[in-house]
């Protein structure tokens, strides 16, 4: 029990400060945004491709 303890406090005096876990979270964010666009990008290009069109 004590080991665990002691590892639960090393672990939150680790922490990462709050503007770089803010970080990671913009990054992550925006590079999903950045990949679903490229994959309707692809849809896009595939459909047009096989003839359909939007008008």
């Amino acid at each position: 029990m004590q080991t665990e303890v002691s590892s639960m406090k090393s672990h939150n005096e680790t922490k990462a400060p709050w503007w770089k876990r803010i970080m990671w979270l913009v990054i992550i964010y925006g590079a999903s945004v950045l990949a679903l666009g490229v994959v309707a990008s692809l849809f896009r290009m595939m459909m047009t491709a096989a003839g359909m069109r939007s008008h």
